[in-house]
């Protein structure tokens, strides 16, 4: 019991001290007009950093995800639900690929996918 409780102890006390020590690690010296702007080898920058992100590409890019995603991660669930490889895996896997290009002809014909608008 007093071991457990030494050991916890110790876990959070180490804890603590790694957190402090990253947070005056990470406190910063001198904040200056060249320390802050955007570093193009030695040259003085020509236009803004801080240009906003294109929606469009924002968009495309979350869709990308979302199809990455289902396709790498819920495939072979899919595929291990079912079993070995049958019939009805085989269904299975066609249905849920089916769903994922109804949704992709959905999202092109809503013109998401158009990079040239």
């Amino acid at each position: 019991m007093l071991s457990s409780f030494l050991s916890g102890a110790i876990a959070v006390g180490l804890s603590i001290v790694v957190m402090l020590l990253g947070w005056v690690l990470s406190k910063r010296a001198i904040s200056d007009r060249e320390k802050n702007s955007p570093f193009e080898c030695g040259f003085d920058p020509i236009k803004s950093a801080r240009l906003p992100f294109s929606l469009r590409f924002f968009l495309l890019a979350i869709i990308f995800l979302i199809f990455d995603v289902e396709i790498v991660l819920l495939f072979p669930v899919l595929a291990s639900m079912f079993g070995s490889f049958s019939l009805k895996t085989l269904i299975g896997c066609s249905i849920f690929l089916v769903i994922l290009i109804v949704g992709l002809f959905h999202e092109w014909n809503e013109g998401s996918l158009d990079w040239a608008q």
